[in-house]
């Protein structure tokens, strides 16, 4: 299906009138289901995804043979920046979190088009550096903060991107998502539960106490939440880009 109008998706809308007419005819909807793999690590990147109403991850795989999610990507970026600026195959895979509704191109179609516009390219470069910042926040949580901590600024950080208290999360999936062993998130969320933070029961997640989660997340959690705000102004201000930073 083609779109007659903006979708939703925050890069698409940043985009001035020209940019977004070069690429509307040649972007496709798609409902993305949950656990969906988009990328796989080492293979091309074909299409490009802008998510409207999803939840995207980019996944890591670690020297002990798991992964973990290095980068979460809603509805105001764009999984695959960096391969539309000159990275043809993926440096990690993407999985969907939370499935819903994207916008897709194919990849050699939004490479041309910004090789032909500086400032799709220039905005596509700066979501792609967003994306690496993230995965170097994530690495550095991992290697300095404990496992309730990381469980707790990443249940938030879901919470922040789909504008939900409920959401579908099995154990074995948070694991993955901080890198951390299954048995350890099993401990942690018994925690959470006897201290009335979230509920958990059939694959399901609740959260009760929003803001006492927040506390118990480690600093990493305002960090990368100053990132995405910082990513939503850009959007919201195309014409007048900042620089994003961000640090542990």
């Amino acid at each position: 299906m083609e779109f007659n109008a903006r979708p939703q998706n925050g890069f698409l809308r940043s985009l001035d009138a020209a940019d977004f007419e070069v690429i509307r005819p040649h972007l496709q909807t798609a409902e993305l289901t949950q656990s969906q793999v988009l990328l796989k690590f080492g293979e091309p990147v074909e299409q490009i995804y802008f998510p409207h109403t999803c939840l995207l991850s980019r996944m890591l795989e670690l020297d002990t043979g798991e992964s973990m999610e290095i980068a979460m990507i809603g509805r105001d970026s764009v999984l695959g920046a960096l391969a539309a600026t000159g990275t043809p195959s993926a440096q990690t895979g993407a999985i969907v979190i939370w499935p819903g509704l994207a916008s897709v191109i194919d990849t050699r179609l939004l490479r041309a088009a910004a090789e032909r516009s500086p400032a799709l390219s220039a905005t596509l470069a700066q979501h792609g550096q967003s994306l690496l910042i993230q995965a170097q926040q994530a690495m550095g949580c991992k290697a300095l903060h404990p496992v309730e901590s990381r469980l707790a600024r990443w249940l938030s950080q879901v919470r922040d991107m789909t504008g939900s208290d409920r959401f579908t999360m099995t154990q074995e999936t948070m694991a993955q998502m901080i890198g951390a062993r299954q048995n350890s998130v099993s401990i942690v969320v018994q925690a959470f539960e006897r201290e009335n933070l979230i509920s958990h029961g059939h694959g399901e997640v609740e959260i009760i106490n929003p803001r006492r989660l927040v506390n118990t997340a480690c600093k990493c959690y305002a960090a990368i939440k100053s990132q995405h705000e910082s990513l939503r102004w850009s959007v919201e201000h195309p014409i007048e880009r900042r620089e994003v930073r961000i640090g542990c």
